[in-house]
């Protein structure tokens, strides 16, 4: 094999640091992946990997490889990327990950429409209940709600949005509406268990004031839209964003709750890591998603 091939095969098991797990990524058996690793070491003369049965990990030979590496193959592709510029079209795989309830709706139908436009660029797209780390996972691009938290990484604003707390007419016509957030104590609030969150504690902000409730109910769940289907179904109160209640609040299906106090951000962000900023694919689809998002015209601006 040649060298950059190898050099590309190093990195990519490097990153999921298990054999398994890149040749599941590769479509190629473990053992193909053990013996052309073993060549290349045999090629070099060092020890590039420890291996265990479930791990790998990096000698510093391998550290060394991986890290001047790396920046020969991101050479690379910058190369390759300008050459297809040059013909006018933008090509290649992109790996794409968000989250399941925006991924289903948002994100899966503007990828139908982006390579019915772009047909010589290939999309994964994983859906996932918690982000998942863009380096680790060999990830292009993520879509994330909230603030972004690493100086390190990328991102571009795709689209405003804000949580709120909402509930069913049915639901405050038999409990009624609580009017500070301390009275939802006194609510069955259907709690969403996500990421690394404190489990149904749902923090307030109005001015320079802050409030933190410790809210419970009979319902809660790991996915979102289960929640909103218990809102909607008369249950509790919920905590939902803003794009996916818009239509049902317009249409009287659920009611804002709490308007002037604001929960954390939640604004939608498209975020990609530093190296990835000049590739001609991943600036053609971010631009082509904020082209649809905001197309579609929701979560902007107050209910």
């Amino acid at each position: 094999m040649d060298g950059f091939s190898d050099l590309s095969l190093f990195a990519r098991v490097a990153r999921h640091r298990n054999l398994a797990a890149a040749a599941r990524d590769l479509g190629v058996t473990p053992p193909s992946i053990s013996k052309r690793l073993a060549q290349l070491e045999r090629r070099l003369g060092v020890r590039l990997l420890n291996r265990t049965t479930r791990r790998v990990s990096l000698t510093p030979e391998g550290e060394l490889y991986l890290t001047n590496g790396s920046r020969i193959l991101d050479e690379l592709a910058e190369l390759e990327q300008l050459v297809a510029k040059s013909r006018g079209e933008p090509a290649g795989l992109l790996r794409v990950n968000a989250s399941f309830g925006f991924g289903r709706t948002r994100v899966a139908p503007a990828i139908s429409r982006f390579v019915a436009r772009y047909p010589t660029i290939k999309i994964q797209l994983h859906l996932s209940d918690r982000p998942v780390n863009l380096q680790d996972e060999g990830f292009d691009l993520g879509i994330r709600f909230g603030d972004v938290p690493d100086a390190r990484i990328n991102a571009r604003l795709l689209m405003k949005n804000r949580r709120i707390v909402c509930a069913s007419p049915e639901y405050l016509t038999a409990f009624g509406a609580p009017t500070t957030p301390h009275e939802l104590t006194r609510h069955a609030c259907l709690v969403l268990r996500e990421n690394e969150s404190a489990y149904g504690t749902w923090h307030f902000t109005r001015g320079k004031k802050n409030e933190t409730v410790k809210v419970d109910g009979p319902l809660s769940s790991n996915d979102g839209t289960a929640v909103l289907e218990w809102a909607l179904d008369g249950r509790g109160i919920a905590v939902r964003s803003q794009w996916e209640t818009e239509a049902l609040v317009r249409d009287g299906k659920l009611v804002v709750l709490l308007n002037d106090w604001t929960l954390p951000n939640a604004d939608i962000h498209a975020i990609y890591l530093e190296r990835h900023q000049l590739s001609a694919k991943l600036r053609t689809f971010v631009d082509f998603l904020g082209g649809e998002l905001a197309r579609q015209d929701v979560a902007i601006g107050d209910l």
